[in-house]
Formats: C-alpha cells, sequence, structure tokens
C-alpha cells in the first residue's frame, strides 16, 4: 500500500488550516496570512526541527514530547503540490467568471495604460534592485519578475472575501492582473529559456511562440466557443455540472503548463469563457467551496516551502529589506495611478494601490526557475540566494498586502484627505492660472 501516513499528512494540514482559519475569523482578519503562517509552522524547517531548535529533552509520561511533534511536520508531497496548482487553478478561473471577452475588450484601452504605467514603474525598479544586488542582467531579470508581479491567487481571494469583487475599485485591479498574467505568460517563457537554456536566445524565441500561440488559441476558443461551453453545463445534475467544469478547466490548464505556459493564464481564460454562459451563478454558488479549500493548501504550500533559516543570511535578509521599501511603495503609486486613469475618486484609488501591493505565486514559480538554472544559466550561488529572496519576500508582502486590504478603511481615513487636498489646491491653481 503506497505510503501508510498519505492520508495523515492530508488530514494534518487541512486540520491545519481550519484552525488557523478560526482563529483569523475570531480576530476578525484575513485568512491567508494565517494559512501561510500554518504552513510555515508545519513544514520540516520548524516543527520538524523542534528539538534541535530547542536543544532540550522535554519529556511527559515517558515520551519525548518534542520528538513527537516533530514526527507530524509536513514535507511537499504530491498532493500538497497537485493541490496547490488546483488552488491557482480555481483563484484565476474565478477571476475569469468576473470579467467576460467583451468586457475585457471594452476596456481594453483603460487595461492597456494602467498596465503599462504598473509595469514600467515596478518592472524598471525591480531591474535595477536586481543590477544593484547580482551586478548581471540575468540575476536582475529575474529579480524583476519576482518584484514586478501581483498575486492573482491572493489578491482575487482578497476581493471575494472583502466584499470588493463589485466594487468598483476590482475593475483597475482586475484589468492590471490581466495585463501582468499576459505578460508573464511570455516572460516565463523567456526566464526559462534563458536560465534552462544557458542564454539560448533561439530557445527563447522558440519558447514564445509555443506561449503565444497558446494563448491566441485560447482567445479564440473563448470567442467563438461560448455554444460549446453553454451545452457542456446543459445538465440536471449538480454533480455532474461541477464535474464538467472541473473537468475542462483542469485538462486546459494542464495541458497549458505541459506546454510551459501559465496554468494560471489557461484558467483564467477558460473561466472567462464560462461567463459568456447562462451558469455563471451556478458554478459560482457550486465550485465555491472547491476554489476556497484548495486555495488553502495553496496558501498553506508557500509556507510549507519557507525556511525561516535563510532569513539568517545578511545578504538575502538585506535584499528583502531593500525590496520591500522600495517596491511596496512603488505598487502603491502605480496602483493608485491606475485607478486614476479608470477615473475612479481618491480614496477608491488608494484601494486599488493597497490591493495591488500582494505578490505571490508567479514569484515563486520565477525562484523555482532560478533553482532549476543552478548551474547552468546561474552559478549554484546566485541562484539560492535568488530563490531564498523571493521565498521570504513573498512571505512578507503577502502579509502585507492582505492586511493593508482588511485595515484599508483606517488607512484611507489618514491618507485621501490629504490627497483630495493636495487635488484641490493644485486645481485651484490651475484656475487662477486661466
Amino acid at each position: 500500500m503506497a505510503g501508510e501516513t498519505v492520508l495523515l499528512d492530508v488530514g494534518i494540514l487541512f486540520a491545519a488550516v481550519a484552525f488557523a482559519g478560526l482563529i483569523a475569523n475570531r480576530i476578525g482578519q484575513s485568512v491567508i496570512p494565517f494559512y501561510i503562517l500554518a504552513g510555515v509552522i508545519f513544514n520540516p524547517y520548524v516543527l520538524g526541527s523542534l528539538p534541535d531548535i530547542v536543544g532540550a529533552d522535554v519529556s511527559l509520561l515517558g515520551y519525548d514530547v518534542l520528538a513527537e511533534l516533530s514526527a507530524i511536520a509536513l514535507t511537499e508531497t504530491d498532493f500538497i503540490h497537485i493541490g496547490a496548482e488546483i488552488g491557482i487553478v480555481m483563484l484565476l478561473f474565478f477571476l475569469g467568471l468576473e470579467f467576460n471577452l467583451d468586457r475585457l475588450i471594452a476596456a481594453k484601452e483603460k487595461i492597456g495604460k494602467a498596465g503599462t504605467v504598473d509595469l514600467v514603474i515596478n518592472f524598471g525598479i525591480g531591474l535595477v534592485i536586481g543590477w544593484v544586488l547580482f551586478g548581471a542582467f540575468l540575476p536582475a531579470f529575474l529579480t524583476a519578475g519576482i518584484v514586478y508581479i501581483s498575486s492573482s491567487a491572493i489578491i482575487t481571494k482578497s476581493l471575494i472575501d472583502l466584499g470588493w469583487i463589485a466594487n468598483d475599485e476590482s475593475d483597475p485591479m482586475l484589468g492590471t492582473l490581466v495585463y501582468e498574467d499576459l505578460f508573464i505568460a511570455i516572460y516565463l517563457a523567456v526566464a526559462s529559456a534563458l536560465v534552462l537554456g544557458g542564454g539560448d536566445v533561439s530557445e527563447a524565441m522558440g519558447q514564445i511562440g509555443i506561449a503565444m500561440g497558446f494563448i491566441l488559441a485560447l482567445l479564440l476558443l473563448v470567442y467563438f466557443g461560448t455554444a460549446f461551453f453553454q451545452r457542456s453545463l446543459e445538465t440536471h445534475s449538480h454533480e455532474f455540472t461541477v464535474l464538467r467544469a472541473l473537468g475542462i478547466t483542469i485538462l486546459i490548464a494542464g495541458a497549458a503548463l505541459s506546454l510551459e505556459v501559465s496554468e494560471a493564464v489557461a484558467a483564467f481564460f477558460v473561466g472567462m469563457a464560462f461567463s459568456s454562459t447562462g451558469h455563471v451563478h451556478e458554478l459560482e454558488t457550486l465550485l465555491e467551496s472547491v476554489r476556497d479549500t484548495f486555495a488553502a493548501v495553496f496558501f498553506f504550500w508557500i509556507g510549507l516551502l519557507t525556511n525561516p533559516a535563510v532569513f539568517a543570511d545578511a545578504f538575502v535578509l538585506g535584499a528583502i529589506a531593500l525590496a520591500v521599501l522600495l517596491t511596496a511603495p512603488s505598487k502603491l503609486v502605480s496602483g493608485y495611478l491606475g485607478g486614476q486613469i479608470y477615473g475612479l475618486d481618491e480614496r477608491r484609488s488608494v484601494r486599488v494601490g493597497l490591493g495591488m501591493t500582494t505578490r505571490g505565486e508567479f514569484s515563486l514559480i520565477i525562484a523555482s526557475i532560478a533553482i532549476a538554472g543552478a548551474g547552468i544559466g546561474l552559478t549554484d550561488a546566485v541562484a539560492q540566494d535568488i530563490y531564498a529572496f523571493a521565498v521570504g519576500y513573498v512571505l512578507f508582502m503577502s502579509i502585507l498586502g492582505t492586511t493593508l486590504m482588511g485595515y484599508s478603511g483606517k488607512i484611507e481615513s489618514l491618507v485621501v484627505p490629504r490627497l483630495e487636498a493636495r487635488s484641490g489646491s493644485e486645481s485651484g491653481s490651475r484656475a487662477d492660472d486661466d
């Protein structure tokens, strides 16, 4: 029988996230940082190393308490890894349900402007940070991707939890996420080819072609496939509705991943395809619990990969601090400007900035590319530093971003009056000049 303790490990995982969610709800906080911290606590670097960390023998009723506790530490099993992938897929699928193709086309100009502002500011700052830290183009290119891309999964989950998904501020946030996801699909193809191919430009161009072709095929599927997606859900059985929707979504996302195209981008397009059918409300109702269950696994997985010991390295700690100090404000600014491009007032524009601060899954994917390229396109030391930096940066920014969204009301009360006063004074100055 394969893995006698596998089911026990899964039980520990769900018990841990359930308890973390309970604590978060009791104190009125977002569940996301608590899911991540639960993963950190139960990972092999913390709970698994408890006897070494404490360095003392703690016995109770003849049992070595620390040894018993360390025995329930979890590692990244196939279930956890696949569950995390499904969590990303489901969160981006729901994002697609909220953002159909007609809406995307109608807002293309605003999306283009807001997304370009976001790209120029944050990717540009990332390149500078990467060059300062590593002094070479390829590590700088990877660092720029890590600090540029916001977390579609975490932001979507937060928008839903906070009830912002139906508000005006969700439009620039979702639009910018769409821009970022499309950009990152091409970026990942280039990064993978350069790092894993040792800088082979021709291989990079080939992978870009594959990514562009797959995205184009998905767009055509969304545009012409409404009748197919509508018929696929024509059933009176909730069971069949769930199975068919999951089958189509995960199959297409898996096909994308096998071609080294982002599964998240693919899931987003599938969600857009289903958004044009008459089954949107039904899908949201039936799949909500599936989404939230596997989303919890995804956030737990982030924590599970985090070794707090890497932050003891002075270089890594300094890199994380530098990136946080520069890129948290840069996302606040680019998000605020994105809200202004969409014609929002000061308060809602500030919310956009707060919401876009979070980094997450794509940054970790870039970090995994760095590790895979150790000894090929990157030296072992640089690859390890980039990975440690990315994990620590994501952990900090995911907690910071969700906290900023959770306390948006208090932040708005401090910031918005100043912005409105400045805006009013500028308007007055322009009137005087006229």
